[in-house]
């Protein structure tokens, strides 16, 4: 969840880290450190707060040292404080040690460094690992590179790390197992970095450590990269990257969030781009042509994620069974291994991560990997550990996703399964030529119709967020494939307003939830005119019954539902399997503004970060 940052090279390091960490606060915001290393020893500051408190915290320190690591934390073990934020000093102060994961056997190693005299200042497990390494360093004389792979053999958990030893001031030690790291590889110079944001400016190639392997640093070499486990060479496969600065940048907008929900035309688009060629009737995409028997001979899919991933994943399942036939489950990932799973060897895994990297997600797909199933993943991150890990899978295109709410990313991964469910549906033969150019060309059609949502409806989702903004309690209803899409509206309100939300099929609110209501809740319906309309009406006539406040998604012309709602937002209509697209524009405004109005940090909500990387 963390994020890290280092360099060593010909620059000051102090800046490329400081910026460094602004763009990797995504993964965790709750404390902030940097240590640059010096012939005179460490210089080091740390803080909780943001990356603009460590600058305040760091103003006095000598900006000129061409070598040092940063870390943007998200608290797992101890409160998030000074003492607890990284970087962590070994007891002899020789060593430095910045940490993005989870040590699961901490305690035990912890006790025996406390048998052995070690003092521990934090509650956390980096404090431990760091100390772990002197130990070996000094009991058995080895080089920072042989006590950094001896010790993080016998750690139990997930880590990536970047390791400095002020003996040997011109090298970080770097490894991974479960969490990402990327080496930035310039003109004599050198970056790390949880993600490659950022060194982009510096360099576009880039080496992505594989999981169990570890890479010593120095100025003046090529990079060494060997396994952890039994310190085998490993060669480099230097990536090109395609990110640009403008990318992560703001553009104007006051939020990430918001320039991302502007960005969606565009990339749903560049999701389709290539793959949707309606002129020629087909849908084009390798990952699915070149193991098309796997997918039309499965017995089931099996759909695996986390968060709005989920919701995509449940979507899939409506489209694909509706498209193909083909029957499918979906799981959160984050129970899927520990339930012991029934999986064949004629199953069809799909992994869904924003990041790919989730380490839930990544820890399902394993386990499909070791009973046999084909595994398939769709994310956003060229070179992401899903992308390694699976046997084949789709890029979504939708760009950097920096805001920690999911926007962009959650309807691009629509447009992707969509293009899948049609593949299959055509191709096993349960859609009809006739069908699928229909729904072909509807699918082209909905970048402009998201355009048209963003020109027509802001104003009107403004003036609503206004009006609920202090109610602190919501219900959003949804029917067919729109249900999945209520489950998004609610968990988009939870995560950056902090008010309680829960969505449901429509069809279940007399089951429980109409105890709810009462004068003072609003319950936000998604009423389109394809998908169960009248079964609609008749819930929010049971809903106004109680004199609940009812904010209908209606569709141009509608005007049963719109003359009962207090009030309403209109988008076009299309097929009722591409519309939890459509519907997911408006929801994501509506928790935007209502979260501006509060004053929430739309980009960085409490307790949560973007990427998912300890269990």
């Amino acid at each position: 969840m963390c994020g890290i940052v280092g360099y060593i090279g010909h620059r000051e390091a102090y800046p490329i880290i400081i910026n460094g960490l602004k763009r990797l606060e995504y993964r965790g915001y709750d404390s902030a450190g940097l240590v640059l290393s010096t012939e005179q020893g460490f210089q080091l500051a740390k803080t909780r707060g943001k990356v603009v408190d460590l600058e305040e915290k760091s103003s006095d320190l000598d900006k000129t040292p061409n070598i040092g690591i940063g870390h943007t934390r998200w608290a797992t073990h101890g409160v998030p404080n000074d003492v607890n934020s990284h970087p962590h000093l070994s007891n002899n102060g020789r060593l430095v040690l910045v940490h993005n994961g989870i040590i699961e056997n901490y305690e035990s190693i912890k006790k025996l460094l406390t048998d052995k005299g070690y003092v521990f200042h934090s509650d956390t497990d980096t404090e431990v690992l760091v100390n772990f390494i002197q130990l070996f360093q000094e009991e058995q004389n080895l080089s920072l590179a042989e006590a950094v792979r001896v010790a993080l053999n016998e750690v139990i958990g997930a880590y990536a790390i970047a390791v400095l030893d002020n003996q040997d001031p011109e090298t970080v030690v770097v490894g991974r197992l479960g969490s990402p790291l990327a080496i930035g590889i310039g003109d004599n110079e050198f970056f790390v970095a949880s993600d490659a944001s950022p060194f982009i400016e510096f360099t576009k190639d880039a080496v992505y450590l594989e999981d169990g392997d570890m890479a010593t640093i120095r100025l003046g070499e090529k990079v060494d990269v060997r396994t952890i486990q039994n310190n085998e060479p490993v060669s480099l496969d230097i990536q090109e990257l395609q990110l640009n600065i403008e990318a992560i940048e703001k553009g104007g907008f006051e939020h990430f969030m918001l320039k991302e929900i502007y960005e969606q035309p565009r990339s749903i688009r560049d999701t389709m781009r290539g793959r949707l060629l309606v002129d020629e009737g087909i849908i084009k995409m390798a990952g699915i042509w070149d193991h098309q028997e796997k997918f039309l001979n499965a017995k089931r899919i099996i759909i695996v994620a986390c968060g709005t991933s989920y919701h995509a994943g449940l979507v899939a399942e409506y489209m694909i069974e509706d498209f193909a036939r083909i029957p499918v489950e979906v799981e959160y990932a984050s129970e899927f291994r520990y339930r012991n799973p029934i999986i064949k060897k004629s199953d069809v895994v799909i992994a869904i991560s924003q990041s790919g990297e989730t380490a839930d997600t990544l820890a399902a797909l394993k386990l499909a990997k070791e009973k046999g199933a084909f595994i398939f993943g769709i994310n956003n991150v060229v070179g992401s550990s899903i992308a390694r890990i699976t046997d084949a899978g789709a890029y979504t295109h939708a760009g950097p996703e920096i805001g920690v709410a999911s926007t962009k990313a959650f309807t691009a991964q629509l447009t992707i399964l969509a293009l899948i469910a049609l593949k299959l549906g055509k191709h096993n033969g349960q859609l009809s030529a006739a069908q699928f150019n229909l729904l072909t060309n509807e699918l082209e059609r909905i970048p402009d119709l998201v355009q048209q949502i963003l020109e027509n409806c802001e104003g009107v989702v403004d003036k609503i967020a206004e009006k609920y903004k202090d109610n602190s309690n919501a219900i959003y209803l949804g029917r067919g494939y729109n249900y999945p899409s209520a489950l998004e509206g609610a968990l988009k309100l939870k995560e950056i307003s902090y008010i309680h939300a829960e969505g449901y099929p429509a069809a279940e609110m007399k089951h429980g939830p109409i105890a709810l209501l009462d004068e003072n809740m609003p319950v936000i319906v998604i009423a389109t005119k394809k998908g169960y309309y009248e079964k609609v009406v008749s819930n929010i006539q049971e809903i106004k019954s109680r004199s609940a406040k009812v904010i209908a998604i209606v569709n141009e012309g509608d005007e049963q539902v719109s003359a009962m709602a207090d009030d309403v937002i209109v988008i076009p209509e299309t097929a009722e399997e591409f519309s939890p697209i459509l519907t997911a524009i408006p929801l994501q405004l509506l928790s935007y503004w209502i979260a501006v109005k509060l004053d929430k940090n739309v980009d960085q909500p409490r307790n949560l970060a973007k990427s998912v990387t300890v269990e």
